[in-house]
Formats: C-alpha cells, sequence, structure tokens
C-alpha cells in the first residue's frame, strides 16, 4: 500500500502517522496489488476529521470519512467503514459474477447485512433537457432546486458536468475527464 498522509491545519505527528499506518495496514491484506491510499486530516475548532481514498479499485474509488473530537477515534471509525464497504463490494461482484483481480476475496468475510442490500432499486427514472449554462449558473438553479447536485452542460466546454453542494457547504464541479 503506497500510504499519502496531508495535514490541514493540523500538523501530522510521528504518533498520529504511525497509528494511521497501522490502522490502514489492516486493509491492506484485501488488495493484491499496491494500492494508492491517501489519507487527508483536517482539523476545525474542536473536531478532527480524517478522509481516506483508495485508488483504485477496477476502476472504483473507495471512501471514507468521519469526524470526531478524538483523531484516533475517527481512525477507527473509518478503518471500519472501509472494512464495512469491501464487505458489500465482493458480495455484489460475487453475486453479479464480475471477476476484480485487484481484491483478495479469501481475505474480506461475507457481508452479513440485509440481503436487499446487494440488489440495487431504482424506484424512479426522469428524463430532462440540459441545457449550456456556466458554472454559477447551474448552482444557482440547483439552490433554486433545493437539490444537493445539478447536471448540466458547460456552456464554455460543451461538456456534461455535476455541480454539487459539499457537506461543508461549498460547491464542487465534477467534469467528464
Amino acid at each position: 500500500m503506497k500510504l499519502t498522509i496531508v495535514g490541514k491545519n493540523i500538523e501530522i505527528t510521528e504518533g498520529i502517522k504511525l497509528s494511521i499506518e497501522e490502522k490502514l495496514g489492516k486493509i491492506d491484506k484485501y488488495f493484491n496489488n499496491d494500492m494508492d491510499v491517501r489519507a487527508t486530516i483536517r482539523a476545525k475548532k474542536s473536531r478532527q476529521t480524517i478522509e481516506v481514498t483508495i485508488i483504485p479499485v477496477s476502476g472504483n474509488i473507495i471512501r471514507a470519512e468521519d469526524s470526531e473530537e478524538n483523531l484516533y477515534a475517527a481512525i477507527d471509525v473509518v478503518v471500519d467503514k472501509l472494512s464495512k464497504q469491501l464487505r458489500k463490494y465482493k458480495t455484489k461482484l460475487i453475486n453479479k459474477s464480475q471477476d476484480n483481480a485487484s481484491i483478495r476475496f479469501e481475505n474480506i468475510e461475507s457481508s452479513i447485512e440485509n440481503e436487499n442490500d446487494s440488489e440495487i432499486n431504482i424506484v424512479r427514472r426522469k428524463k430532462f433537457g440540459i441545457k449550456p449554462m456556466s458554472e454559477e449558473e447551474a448552482i444557482l438553479q440547483m439552490e433554486l432546486l433545493g437539490h444537493n447536485f445539478f447536471v448540466f452542460t458547460d456552456s464554455e466546454t460543451s461538456e456534461m458536468s455535476v455541480a454539487y453542494k459539499r457537506k461543508s457547504g461549498d460547491y464542487g464541479i465534477i467534469e467528464q475527464a
């Protein structure tokens, strides 16, 4: 596992670094190849946030985030979330009979969650026209609709994009590669 630890508004001490390496080392057994793992730690007032992103798992990104007053507790929660996601991912891949060479399934316990979780249930389908607009216009439209994301065609690039509202209250744009 290639681990990168980044701190924002917090100094990464040797103790923090060792704790993250040890805890994330527990999920290293789940992968066949060296995976790029990025841990970002942010401190805001009395809360510590850790966000861990694992890239790539068959082109899919696995990500978990948690905020706690105690950073070490947040690290434990994130590792548990990642393990749970991997178990769920395993179940879905086995159910779909897909091959995945990057994950060692023998090291992942089967998901004991509700069996309905392995089946995707689409309850609504919607079609709408997409008009070209600026990012600012798309965000305004999203806010007017009361949604937390909005699909639009970028008027500058003529590419499909998605504007979304982040947990922090800021906005993000997802663009085509």
